[in-house]
């Protein structure tokens, strides 16, 4: 981390310790440490800061550097490394990081774990607070348990600070927000002052109560040229793997991205599409390749990856990994509605005001279309449905390559059924047995398979019969919902 020995430096300038800092000389014992990472990261959002700090090799009176015999990094609990041991017992959403430096020849320890967001941070499924320099169990002390819920609830994500006490000549080389005029169609301002306008209008950047500027964490995750200048955000950086075959096993090439996801994501999206494999047609004796995923899809897939991400969750960020037959693109947190109603309803994000602004700078699609387009263009190219998996901390999107109808699994089959009457539905139109064989590009002769599936997929409960008592070769069917 860039800057480490002034951050150090600035800390022991305080009088004494706070409830956001803790000074330490050589105790690392482990419990301690994790219950004082949840003390000081629900302290540093009762108390509106961005990060707490534990320091060791600091007197705790003096502030006097006097050096520390361990390393964070080496230090372990039984056979574990105590990091991980602590992210195990830790809630998800603690975030901090390990670092270990030399001042004045002594060796100097640091903690640093970013506030509490969305809940309270738990160690052991407790949670502690810091009253003063002593770290206590909160619920010990009601009053400052409802302040803190309410500094969370209230807090954003989006909002709060990636880097703070800058000029804004200083805030501006952090970004490249030649991207935002150049995508919104306007020239450049030539006016270094109107540029700070449109900036903080858009909330990239804050002005402080000192005249100073703040990036905000939008601003950095949007329009940032360099994530890894914006330490507890680089994890957020989009990483891409492809792989030889259907497995994990052998790893062709792996990359992170390093831009802002505005800044980089045709980039990204040209990347991706590199690597997908492409068929050869011949029309009218001309040669055409076509991808085997339909790129909008991927686009659409990968947008809604990194908008609807649960950044609470620490330690990861979207992932977009490539195999032979498949694309599984993964985001933190869980979707806010019924996977089932993915196509009809109304888009709801955690990140309101990222995904508003990721919208108008046209990252993906108004309204609530993406899904749509998602399944529509894998249903024109007559490839499996995409698919959806829930975690507990994470969303799986899995998009297919051509996958012969016999060798398409009954669960896969059904959920095409399913989302194949909810975009029929959204058209104004109803499924037959004929639209869902040219859907799958089957011959007639397999209606008789086809009216097998639809029979499966009305027994789960997710299509009906718009009118049960029309003659079977003329019957349609609409969603469930409908």
């Amino acid at each position: 981390m860039e800057n480490l020995d002034k951050l150090i430096y600035e800390l022991i300038k305080l009088e004494n310790e706070t409830p956001w800092l803790e000074l330490k000389h050589n105790n690392y014992t482990p419990n301690m440490i994790g219950e004082d990472i949840s003390a000081l990261a629900n302290s540093a959002a009762l108390y509106e800061k961005s990060y707490a700090y534990m320091i060791w090799g600091i007197h705790d009176k003096t502030h006097e550097i006097i050096g520390t015999n361990d390393n964070l990094q080496s230090i372990k609990k039984g056979d574990q490394e105590l990091e991980n041991w602590l992210r195990s017992l830790l809630s998800k959403n603690a975030d901090f990081e390990f670092h270990t430096t030399t001042i004045e020849n002594k060796k100097v320890g640091i903690l640093i774990i970013g506030r509490a967001t969305n809940h309270t941070v738990s160690f052991q499924k407790t949670d502690y607070i810091r009253i003063g320099s002593y770290t206590k169990k909160l619920q010990e002390f009601p009053s400052l348990q409802s302040q803190l819920w309410d500094r969370i609830r209230n807090s954003k994500f989006e909002e709060r600070f990636a880097k703070q006490d800058l000029d804004f000549s200083e805030a501006l080389n952090y970004l490249d927000y030649s991207a935002y005029f150049d995508i919104i169609g306007l020239p450049i301002p030539t006016d270094i002052n109107s540029v700070l306008h449109y900036m903080m209008e858009e909330g990239i950047i804050c002005k402080q109560d000192n005249g100073l500027f703040s990036i905000t964490n939008m601003g950095a995750l949007l329009l940032s040229k360099r994530l890894s200048e914006f330490p507890k955000l680089s994890r957020k950086a989009v990483r891409v793997v492809q792989y030889q075959d259907n497995s994990r096993l052998n790893m062709l090439k792996e990359d992170t991205g390093s831009k802002g996801y505005i800044v980089g994501f045709e980039g990204l999206i040209h990347f991706i599409k590199a690597l997908v494999p492409t068929q050869e047609l011949i029309k009218e004796s001309l040669r055409e390749e076509i991808a085997a995923y339909p790129i909008l899809a991927i686009r659409e897939a990968v947008a809604n990856a990194l908008i609807h991400q649960d950044f609470s969750v620490s330690g990861t960020g979207p992932t977009i990994e490539i195999f032979s037959n498949r694309i599984e693109i993964t985001n933190s947190g869980t979707p806010l509605i019924d996977i089932k109603r993915i196509i009809d309803n109304p888009p709801k994000s955690r990140n309101e005001k990222l995904a508003a602004l990721m919208r108008r700078l046209k990252i993906c699609e108004e309204l609530g279309t993406g899904w749509d387009k998602i399944v529509l263009t894998c249903e024109m190219q007559q490839l499996p449905a995409p698919k959806i998996d829930l975690y507990e901390n994470s969303t799986k999107v899995t998009l297919y390559t051509e996958i012969p109808f016999s060798q398409i699994s009954s669960e896969d089959k059904v959920w095409a059924c399913y989302l194949h009457a909810c975009i029929k539905f959204v058209q104004g139109e109803q499924i037959t047995n004929s639209s869902l064989r040219n859907r799958f590009g089957l011959k007639p002769s397999s209606s008789g398979s086809i009216s097998r599936l639809i029979k499966e997929t009305i027994e789960q409960k997710l299509i009906k019969p718009l009118d049960p008592d029309t003659a079977p070769k003329h019957m349609k069917y609409i969603p469930f919902w409908a």
